[in-house]
Protein backbone atom coordinates (compact mmCIF):
# COMPACT_ATOMS: atom_id res chain seq x y z
CA UNK A 1 0.00 0.00 0.00
CA UNK A 2 1.23 3.65 -0.83
CA UNK A 3 1.44 5.85 1.92
CA UNK A 4 -1.00 8.80 1.82
CA UNK A 5 -1.76 12.22 3.26
CA UNK A 6 -4.74 12.32 5.46
CA UNK A 7 -6.32 15.91 6.34
CA UNK A 8 -7.44 16.64 9.59
CA UNK A 9 -8.02 20.33 9.43
CA UNK A 10 -10.89 21.59 11.44
CA UNK A 11 -12.28 24.91 11.41
CA UNK A 12 -11.73 26.97 14.80
CA UNK A 13 -9.67 24.38 16.74
CA UNK A 14 -6.65 25.30 18.96
CA UNK A 15 -3.00 25.53 17.83
CA UNK A 16 -1.12 22.54 18.21
CA UNK A 17 -3.73 20.06 16.21
CA UNK A 18 -2.92 18.09 14.27
CA UNK A 19 -3.26 19.15 10.28
CA UNK A 20 -1.91 16.71 8.21
CA UNK A 21 -0.31 12.98 8.99
CA UNK A 22 0.99 10.50 7.08
CA UNK A 23 -0.13 7.20 6.75
CA UNK A 24 2.09 4.92 5.94
CA UNK A 25 2.78 1.11 6.33
CA UNK A 26 4.51 -0.22 9.45
CA UNK A 27 8.44 -1.01 9.38
CA UNK A 28 10.39 -2.33 12.34
CA UNK A 29 12.35 1.11 12.76
CA UNK A 30 8.55 1.72 14.42
CA UNK A 31 8.82 -0.59 17.24
CA UNK A 32 10.42 2.04 19.92
CA UNK A 33 7.61 4.27 18.61
CA UNK A 34 4.54 1.60 18.94
CA UNK A 35 5.48 -0.05 22.00
CA UNK A 36 5.19 3.29 23.64
CA UNK A 37 2.18 4.39 22.14
CA UNK A 38 0.63 0.81 23.43
CA UNK A 39 1.42 1.81 26.76
CA UNK A 40 -0.21 5.12 27.00
CA UNK A 41 -3.27 2.96 25.92
CA UNK A 42 -2.55 0.23 28.72
CA UNK A 43 -2.01 3.49 30.26
CA UNK A 44 -5.67 4.66 30.63
CA UNK A 45 -6.79 1.33 31.55
CA UNK A 46 -9.84 1.22 29.42
CA UNK A 47 -7.73 -0.09 25.91
CA UNK A 48 -7.06 -3.68 26.61
CA UNK A 49 -6.84 -6.37 29.38
CA UNK A 50 -3.15 -5.61 29.10
CA UNK A 51 -1.36 -4.30 31.95
CA UNK A 52 2.19 -4.22 30.79
CA UNK A 53 4.29 -3.14 27.06
CA UNK A 54 5.03 -6.72 25.44
CA UNK A 55 8.38 -7.25 23.74
CA UNK A 56 8.19 -6.03 20.00
CA UNK A 57 9.13 -10.16 19.21
CA UNK A 58 5.76 -10.92 20.91
CA UNK A 59 4.15 -8.06 19.45
CA UNK A 60 5.41 -8.66 15.79
CA UNK A 61 4.80 -12.28 16.05
CA UNK A 62 1.14 -12.21 16.96
CA UNK A 63 0.15 -9.24 14.17
CA UNK A 64 -0.26 -10.02 10.24
CA UNK A 65 2.99 -8.19 8.99
CA UNK A 66 0.31 -6.87 5.23
CA UNK A 67 -2.05 -4.95 7.47
CA UNK A 68 -0.18 -2.30 10.07
CA UNK A 69 0.30 1.11 9.21
CA UNK A 70 1.54 3.79 11.48
CA UNK A 71 0.03 7.24 11.62
CA UNK A 72 3.06 10.17 11.79
CA UNK A 73 3.43 13.91 11.56
CA UNK A 74 6.97 14.79 12.53
CA UNK A 75 6.91 11.49 14.50
CA UNK A 76 4.36 8.42 15.12
CA UNK A 77 1.35 9.70 16.67
CA UNK A 78 -0.50 6.25 16.08
CA UNK A 79 -0.64 2.94 14.94
CA UNK A 80 -3.16 0.26 13.56
CA UNK A 81 -2.61 -3.84 13.39
CA UNK A 82 -4.33 -6.86 12.87
CA UNK A 83 -4.65 -10.60 13.98
CA UNK A 84 -5.74 -13.24 13.20
CA UNK A 85 -8.72 -14.53 14.85
CA UNK A 86 -8.37 -18.66 14.52
CA UNK A 87 -6.06 -20.22 12.58
CA UNK A 88 -9.46 -22.57 10.94
CA UNK A 89 -9.81 -21.86 7.18
CA UNK A 90 -12.98 -20.94 7.33
CA UNK A 91 -11.99 -17.73 9.57
CA UNK A 92 -9.40 -17.05 7.18
CA UNK A 93 -11.55 -13.85 5.86
CA UNK A 94 -11.95 -12.36 9.46
CA UNK A 95 -9.49 -10.58 11.46
CA UNK A 96 -9.54 -8.08 14.58
CA UNK A 97 -7.98 -4.96 14.88
CA UNK A 98 -6.00 -2.82 17.59
CA UNK A 99 -5.82 0.80 16.93
CA UNK A 100 -4.16 2.45 19.19
CA UNK A 101 -3.08 6.66 19.57
CA UNK A 102 -0.35 8.80 21.54
CA UNK A 103 -1.92 10.52 24.45
CA UNK A 104 -1.24 14.15 22.36
CA UNK A 105 -2.69 12.68 19.61
CA UNK A 106 -5.79 11.87 20.43
CA UNK A 107 -8.98 13.77 19.35
CA UNK A 108 -7.54 14.91 16.32
CA UNK A 109 -8.35 12.24 13.60
CA UNK A 110 -5.78 9.54 14.07
CA UNK A 111 -7.73 6.43 14.68
CA UNK A 112 -10.12 7.33 11.78
CA UNK A 113 -7.81 7.57 9.90
CA UNK A 114 -5.87 4.05 11.14
CA UNK A 115 -9.11 2.56 10.51
CA UNK A 116 -9.84 3.62 7.00
CA UNK A 117 -6.22 2.44 5.78
CA UNK A 118 -6.79 -0.74 7.71
CA UNK A 119 -10.12 -1.23 5.98
CA UNK A 120 -8.48 -0.34 2.37
CA UNK A 121 -5.83 -2.94 2.86
CA UNK A 122 -7.99 -5.83 3.75
CA UNK A 123 -10.53 -5.53 1.83
CA UNK A 124 -7.89 -5.13 -0.98
CA UNK A 125 -6.28 -8.93 0.55
CA UNK A 126 -10.14 -10.64 0.35
CA UNK A 127 -11.10 -10.10 3.96
CA UNK A 128 -14.57 -9.82 4.44
CA UNK A 129 -14.85 -9.22 8.57
CA UNK A 130 -13.03 -6.60 11.11
CA UNK A 131 -14.05 -7.54 14.05
CA UNK A 132 -13.08 -5.34 17.29
CA UNK A 133 -13.50 -5.67 20.99
CA UNK A 134 -13.47 -2.58 23.23
CA UNK A 135 -14.66 -1.53 26.85
CA UNK A 136 -17.66 0.04 27.08
CA UNK A 137 -16.12 2.83 28.90
CA UNK A 138 -13.72 3.51 25.66
CA UNK A 139 -16.56 6.16 24.03
CA UNK A 140 -13.70 7.79 22.22
CA UNK A 141 -12.82 4.03 20.31
CA UNK A 142 -16.57 3.45 19.96
CA UNK A 143 -16.93 6.57 18.52
CA UNK A 144 -14.28 6.02 15.54
CA UNK A 145 -14.84 2.62 14.58
CA UNK A 146 -19.31 3.61 14.35
CA UNK A 147 -17.45 6.65 11.89
CA UNK A 148 -15.33 4.11 10.67
CA UNK A 149 -18.45 1.99 9.15
CA UNK A 150 -18.22 -0.69 12.11
CA UNK A 151 -21.39 -1.74 13.75
CA UNK A 152 -22.12 -3.08 17.34
CA UNK A 153 -22.69 -6.84 17.06
CA UNK A 154 -23.24 -7.44 21.14
CA UNK A 155 -21.63 -6.93 24.49
CA UNK A 156 -19.50 -10.12 26.02
CA UNK A 157 -20.77 -9.48 29.62
CA UNK A 158 -17.96 -9.95 31.85
CA UNK A 159 -15.71 -11.69 29.90
CA UNK A 160 -12.64 -11.49 31.85
CA UNK A 161 -11.37 -9.40 34.90
CA UNK A 162 -8.88 -6.58 35.15
CA UNK A 163 -7.74 -5.52 38.74
CA UNK A 164 -10.00 -7.42 40.08
CA UNK A 165 -13.13 -5.99 38.48
CA UNK A 166 -15.15 -7.94 35.52
CA UNK A 167 -14.70 -5.52 32.10
CA UNK A 168 -17.31 -6.32 29.50
CA UNK A 169 -16.17 -5.91 26.13
CA UNK A 170 -18.01 -4.43 23.26
CA UNK A 171 -17.74 -6.31 20.27
CA UNK A 172 -17.95 -4.42 17.00
CA UNK A 173 -17.44 -5.10 13.31
CA UNK A 174 -16.98 -3.73 9.29
CA UNK A 175 -17.80 -6.01 6.70
CA UNK A 176 -16.37 -5.37 3.51
CA UNK A 177 -18.67 -3.66 0.99
CA UNK A 178 -16.86 -6.45 -1.34
CA UNK A 179 -18.63 -9.51 -0.39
Amino acid sequence: MQTSWASSCRVGVPAGILTRMLIRPMTTKDQAAVLSIYGDGIATGDATFETQVPSWESWDSSHLSAHRFVAETDRPVGWVAASAVSGRCVYAGVIESSVYVASDGRGQGVGFELLNALAKSTEQAGIWTIQAGIFPENRSSIHIHEKAGFRTVGIHEKLGQMNGIWRDVVLMERRSSKI
